[in-house]
């Protein structure tokens, strides 16, 4: 059910304002463009200031607009557990297919301290839940082994990997199975990660080239060799917009190459900022490459 290109939601705002209506229109433009799966109120989606209220917008605008036409798998992560569980029992509720729930940012948990948080969730949800490792962020990184113990539950049924550790693929594939699902986190890796037995990314890119990553997830898990050769070639292309998009802190590229391409404002939210003009130069080098505009 999850796999190929699904998009981590940037969340449009107007006036500091969440602006439903551009978002609807963003929701629409992905059914249309090959998107494969849909991924609000992640961090690219500016979770950390959502309100509560907003959290839950989002998540229940995207459920409602992609009607079964796309899986929505919610971001309702957080560090305390009791909001990770009432943000992950209303997405159920309101139809998500599923959650992506990060690991716990600040604490600073052990390994059976990861375990029991994703357990908790996990007995007090029916949907899927997807682990959301990034170290870079949040500072702990689970374990292959802490994986392996929680794929044993059951509603757990994979990772975004965004440890950027291609080995980690191979481990984790070699302790948990086919079965697990793994989706990387990294644009820039998902050719080698879907080579070694990843089945997908949740891409920051596909905001603004669902299209290209999507034929390009396609195209990476294909057996035919001319295929393959075009999943490099599109790699090829899409590379320079990966590093723009990192250039500055995620999601404020992003946001303005959306604004270059007309899909929503480029506004973020305090501690973030929009990118200074040295990065405007480099996303739209990089959008030009790619023949984006």
């Amino acid at each position: 059910m999850f796999k190929g290109s699904n998009v981590a939601l940037v969340t449009p705002f107007k006036n500091d304002k969440l602006d439903d209506e551009t978002y609807i229109k963003l929701i629409h433009f992905h059914i249309e463009n090959g998107t494969n799966g849909l991924v609000p109120a992640g961090t690219t989606g500016e979770s950390p200031t959502l309100s509560h209220n907003e959290h839950e917008r989002v998540i229940d605008l995207c459920v409602k607009e992609s009607n079964g036409k796309l899986p929505v798998f919610a971001g309702t992560g957080s560090n305390s557990t009791e909001e990770a569980i009432s943000l992950t029992t209303h997405a159920e509720k309101m139809g998500a297919d599923g959650a992506l729930i990060v690991t716990p940012y600040y604490n600073k948990p052990t390994q059976e301290g990861l375990y029991q948080h994703y357990k908790a969730i996990n007995d007090k949800c029916g949907i899927p839940i997807l682990i959301y490792n990034i170290p870079g962020r949040s500072v702990i990184d689970m374990s292959v082994e802490t994986m392996a113990r929680l794929f044993e539950l059951k509603n757990i049924i994979g990772v975004k990997d965004a440890t950027g550790d291609l080995t980690r693929v191979d481990k984790t594939l070699e302790k948990l199975g086919k079965d697990f699902i793994q989706l990387t986190g990294n644009d820039d890796n998902a050719l080698e990660f879907n080579r070694k037995g990843g089945v997908g990314a949740i891409s920051v890119t596909a905001n603004i080239a669902p299209k290209l990553c999507s034929d390009f997830q396609r195209f990476s898990k294909s057996n035919n060799d001319n295929e393959i050769k075009e999943a490099e070639r599109l790699n090829e292309i899409l590379q320079p917009v990966h590093h723009a998009m990192f250039v500055e802190s995620n999601p404020s590229p992003v946001k303005y190459a959306a604004k270059l391409l007309d899909l929503c404002d480029d506004d973020v939210r305090l501690p973030l900022v929009k990118v200074t003009d040295a990065t405007k130069e480099i996303v739209k080098k990089a959008l030009n490459t790619a023949k984006l505009i």
